[in-house]
């Protein structure tokens, strides 16, 4: 079974979770971005050795695939509470 691109968006949604574990503890939330990052870079790399059909053969672009799935994490959170914030001041 080849996981392609869902292994990508697995990592997003995996880093996306952690954040909010984070959020939970008294840790600065300036932190977030940071972590979904390096957490990303950690999950590319395994992805790269684990996952069959992983979309990318090199450790390099396995890292840098797995930093922007945990900087997307943060900035599908962030569009979320945007577009929330607009619905509520149209209201």
């Amino acid at each position: 079974m080849e996981f392609g691109i869902t292994g990508v968006a697995g990592v997003t949604v995996i880093c996306y979770l952690a954040a909010q574990l984070v959020k939970a503890t008294p840790l600065d939330k300036k932190w977030l971005p940071g972590i979904c990052g390096l957490l990303g870079a950690i999950l590319g790399a395994i992805g790269l050795y684990t996952m069959p059909g992983w979309p990318s053969s090199d450790i390099l672009d396995s890292i840098a695939i797995g930093i922007v799935s945990g900087f997307a994490a943060t900035g599908v959170h962030q569009m979320y509470k945007q577009m929330k914030t607009k619905q509520e001041e149209q209201k």
